[in-house]
């Protein structure tokens, strides 16, 4: 926990960097994004999107 990721939407050329607070969904997915992380990558309106996701540190 604590692991800096940037999260991008290259079809959007867009990008935000998160915190890892948890373990994650478990249901196929790898990722839930909070509502403000969500709306920088336009996903609000479809609930999902393909994303490339890169560690980039650690928040300690």
């Amino acid at each position: 926990m604590g692991t800096l990721l940037e999260v991008s939407r290259r079809d959007l050329g867009r990008s935000v960097v998160v915190r890892v607070n948890d373990r994650g969904p478990g249901d196929g997915r790898i990722l839930d994004l909070s509502e403000a992380a969500a709306r920088r990558l336009d996903m609000i309106g479809a609930g999902s999107a393909l994303v490339t996701i890169q560690v980039i540190g650690s928040a300690q």
